[in-house]
């Protein structure tokens, strides 16, 4: 590329009218100028070549992505990658934030993917590595997303719930259980205190769980408890299936009583869970399945920011992500940044309750609560209920109890010393979670303005 070329696709961010850009940031490795290589990069990715030949035009004044920040991090003699395929004796990290014109794109979920995670990013010519580590959004562009329907306050008006994290469970043996044993095993959870059970992300419309079926026992179920403990339950249905049929699976839950339903977000397309949102008349779940081989990398691929924010522009009203503990792989600050994520200023999109989740059980709950500074948050147990030794019931109430031992400022294993359910749980899922350093009981506020007992430093 000329370096007439090259200045054609860098910018001044204070000459451009952010309204009509997305911003792209990147970490990129290159095997030559760090420059050159930011350059090409914003090339590939909006006008390639930019006229056609013998005919005086150039689409790049209206049509090209900008270079408005570079930032060279450091430089190794070996690629990020093993082996070294480039064969290069010198590799360059550098941190760029590129400026795209919406209008190449418009609101289209695919064809915004195309551009930021495509062929032109990841198959540019010099970059040896590359990770995205965000988009900005105008809020001209966010006004064109439905974003979530019910969100963090609507889960809670549903529930009726204010002043504590929201409990959710994976109704456990995740597969293999006939309709009506399912039935049971929620209803067990739901009278223990649980807010909502649902599917596993892994429980689909089987022959030994006909969906229907289960949907119309679940349901039931699920209006069983609410009478039998005067509280609103939500039962969450896994509609992941192939695109034509997630609609009709949605139909059929909310026909039986069932009153939100879950997606595996990146499995399904997040155009698809765009369409499932248009479509639905209850509260719409992301599960974080096919994330990891996306983020996992240090050096290459999408982080897990960037799909927070995706999920909640295409109307995740909730976000399981993963979460805290050696299990997911995944440092405190991501799961805190991802979970704040949900709730910050995004335009007109309603704040994602967050769900951060991996081996989770009641003494889990006080080192959650102290990470995340805030009440807006779900937990999501497995066994941490359905393994109780005490059964469901035991092990739901086991999390009611933790956030009591929470309010009343008593250790969980002096607080489990009159509770057997707590006691038992510490039996089987060994001591509670180490816990956060906290600033005292400052009041402080989340994101439906409930208090919070803590305040972030």
């Amino acid at each position: 590329m000329q370096t007439s070329d090259i200045h054609a696709f860098f910018a001044d961010e204070d000459t451009l009218d952010r309204e009509d850009y997305l911003f792209f940031t990147y970490v990129f490795e290159t095997d030559g100028d760090p420059r050159e290589a930011a350059a090409s990069l914003a090339c590939e990715q909006s006008t390639a070549q930019w006229k056609r030949p013998c005919v005086d035009e150039d689409f790049r004044p209206a049509h090209a992505a900008k270079v408005v920040d570079l930032q060279v991090i450091d430089e190794s003699r070996s690629s990020v990658f093993a082996p070294d395929f480039s064969g290069k004796s010198r590799y360059t990290r550098a941190r760029v934030r590129i400026a795209h014109p919406h209008r190449n794109f418009g609101a289209r979920i695919p064809n915004l993917l195309t551009v930021a995670m495509g062929e032109g990013a990841f198959f540019c010519h010099g970059v040896t590595s590359i990770k995205l580590l965000d988009i900005e959004f105008p809020e001209s562009y966010l006004f064109l997303f439905q974003g979530p329907q019910f969100g963090t306050r609507g889960i809670r008006e549903m529930l009726g719930v204010w002043d504590r994290p929201l409990f959710f469970g994976v109704v456990k043996p995740n597969v293999g259980l006939d309709p009506q044993s399912f039935a049971g095993i929620a209803r067990e959870a739901w009278e223990g205190g649980l807010d909502a059970a649902k599917d596993d992300e892994m429980l689909a419309d089987t022959d030994y769980s006909p969906f229907e079926e289960r949907m119309r026992l679940t349901g039931a179920a699920r209006r069983d408890a609410e009478a039998a403990t005067g509280e609103k339950k939500i039962f969450i249905a896994n509609v992941t299936d192939e695109v034509d049929r997630m609609m009709e699976l949605h139909d059929i839950a909310v026909r039986h009583g069932v009153n939100a339903v879950m997606v595996n977000a990146m499995a399904t397309g997040l155009s698809a869970v765009r369409a499932l949102r248009k479509r639905a008349s209850v509260p719409v779940v992301a599960h974080f399945d096919c994330i990891a081989p996306m983020s996992r990398h240090p050096h290459f691929g999408v982080s897990t920011t960037v799909l927070t924010k995706l999920q909640r522009l295409c109307g995740c009203d909730a976000i399981i992500m993963p979460g805290f503990g050696a299990r997911m792989m995944t440092s405190d600050d991501e799961v805190i940044a991802n979970s704040a994520e949900c709730g910050s200023a995004f335009g007109n999109i309603t704040a994602s309750l967050p769900v951060p989740g991996g081996s989770d059980w009641a003494g889990s709950l006080a080192a959650m609560y102290e990470k995340l500074r805030t009440l807006d948050f779900a937990m999501v147990p497995g066994r941490g209920v359905f393994g109780h030794p005490m059964g469901p019931r035991a092990g739901a109430r086991s999390l009611r109890l933790a956030w009591e031992a929470i309010v009343r400022r008593i250790e969980f294993t002096e607080f489990a010393a009159d509770y057997p359910e707590l006691r038992a749980a510490m039996e089987t899922f060994g001591a509670p979670a180490a816990r956060a350093e906290t600033t005292g009981p400052m009041p402080a506020m989340g994101y439906t303005g409930v208090p919070i007992l803590f305040q972030r430093n």
